[in-house]
């Protein structure tokens, strides 16, 4: 897969199945998703570290679209890769060589970003 069709694929199904979650009109579902949206926003912490503290919780749950989002939101608001890559240190030092999988999958995915410049 090329990686700029690995950001594509990505933002189309995220895209896809959050209209259709959101549009089931589930009251629960769409206070959930207004919650992410309002707690990631500039606060006392700056929305870079907030998003650097989601790509490092992320990771340590080990999920794969959290992390993808997590990126590219970090790549849209101006982190680094090296920024990126020292949260990513973090990360994989609180949840341990298990994580090393997926900071495979999200170094591969912000050379994507990179990419689609």
């Amino acid at each position: 897969m090329s990686k700029n069709k690995l950001v594509e694929d990505f933002n189309e199904y995220r895209s896809r199945m959050n209209g259709k979650l959101l549009a089931d009109n589930n009251k629960i579902v769409k206070r959930i998703f207004n919650l992410d949206t309002n707690a990631y926003a500039e606060g006392e912490l700056d929305v870079k570290t907030k998003e650097l503290l989601g790509l490092v919780a992320s990771t340590v749950l080990r999920c794969d679209d959290c992390i993808k989002y997590h990126l590219e939101t970090s790549y849209k608001v101006g982190i680094s890769k090296k920024e990126m890559m020292e949260a990513m240190g973090i990360a994989t030092l609180v949840g341990g060589t298990i994580v090393i999988p997926h900071l495979r999958k999200a170094y591969e995915f912000w050379e994507a970003l990179e990419e689609n410049k």
